[in-house]
């Protein structure tokens, strides 16, 4: 009972005289924008594509180290509903390119202007007319396996927060298989990531990056994992580090007053409570402190773990007796 009610409510608001005029309205203004629309797509207009380029029928004993897939960019005109069409196409379709009838020997292989012009046209409707083609010409490489493994290197910069530090940096994988001709195998001696660029970290990064692309190498895989892992840097001591002699003359042995020492650095928090004395090691040279004619022994810190900056010492001067051994 209720939906006639309705019903005749919502028809007596659309077509009062008032709301008559704005529907005539609307639908005029719905018409001429349609017309609008017809009239502009069939204007002819240019437009630039990407279009992928793939290699085909490659031998099962052949490596393309140039990539099985590249891409053109390729200039077209058409009139509006024509040119979309063909947009859509070309974008899915790629252009096949046979791999016997393009490879040249000493693992090049080219595939002239004339060629891309062709199998582009094959795809395109009679009415679409192709103006230009980037890059004019196509050059790949390929081998027959040869291969070699280098260390990858990251670049680019990472700098962490006031009062943190890089503590540790990681890459998986630290290495990659490399495919090229025997020449550039023997000159590439690593490769480098993409530049990696972040300000201001706190917490550990991990990022993924690519390898920087060389004409003529395929690497696998193409791209690494990098981790970053931040520490708050804290001044800390660590107490009682043996005093080493090195150089010592046989049947000769160094004792220091004292026989240890503690030492001043700066790292992270993390890192501090791993610490212990043997990761550091003092030592005095014979050689020096026998010439010193004020009898004292000068200590040197040979040695600090990774992590650990602004080492210092208690003291650089030491007591010291030479006892004999037996």
């Amino acid at each position: 009972m209720k939906k006639p009610g309705i019903i005749r409510t919502i028809s007596n608001f659309l077509f009062s005289s008032a709301n008559r005029e704005l529907l005539i309205f609307l639908a005029f203004l719905l018409l001429s924008g349609i017309f609008w629309l017809v009239m502009t797509l069939n204007e002819t207009y240019t437009r630039e594509v990407d279009i992928n380029v793939r290699i085909t029928h490659v031998p099962k004993n052949v490596i393309i180290t140039s990539g099985e897939q590249d891409s053109i960019r390729i200039t077209i005109s058409d009139k509006g509903f024509n040119l979309l069409s063909v947009i859509y196409t070309i974008n899915r379709q790629p252009i096949e390119v046979d791999f016997e009838h393009h490879a040249e020997s000493r693992g090049t292989g080219r595939i002239s202007n004339s060629d891309l012009r062709r199998m582009i046209e094959m795809n395109l409707p009679a009415s679409t007319r192709l103006d230009a083609i980037k890059p004019e010409k196509l050059t790949f490489f390929y081998n027959y396996g040869e291969r070699k493994k280098v260390p990858v290197i990251l670049q680019g910069h990472v700098t962490p927060q006031q009062m943190y530090f890089i503590s540790k940096t990681t890459m998986s994988p630290d290495s990659v298989i490399i495919y090229a001709s025997r020449q550039k195998l023997d000159s590439i001696k690593w490769v480098t990531t993409e530049d990696i660029n972040r300000n201001d970290i706190r917490d550990t990064l991990v990022v993924k990056a690519r390898l920087q692309q060389i004409d003529g190498v395929k690497m696998v895989p193409n791209s690494i994992t990098a981790s970053y892992y931040t520490d708050v840097l804290t001044e800390e001591s660590i107490d009682n580090v043996p005093i080493i002699g090195i150089n010592m003359p046989k049947g000769k042995v160094l004792r220091t007053f004292p026989a240890k020492v503690s030492v001043r650095f700066v790292t992270g928090m993390k890192n501090y409570k791993r610490l212990t004395p043997q990761d550091f090691q003092i030592v005095a040279d014979y050689q020096q402190f026998s010439k010193d004619p004020s009898g004292k022994c000068t200590i040197t810190l040979q040695q600090k773990p990774e992590g650990v900056t602004r080492a210092t010492l208690e003291t650089t001067q030491v007591d010291y007796l030479i006892e004999e051994q037996y």
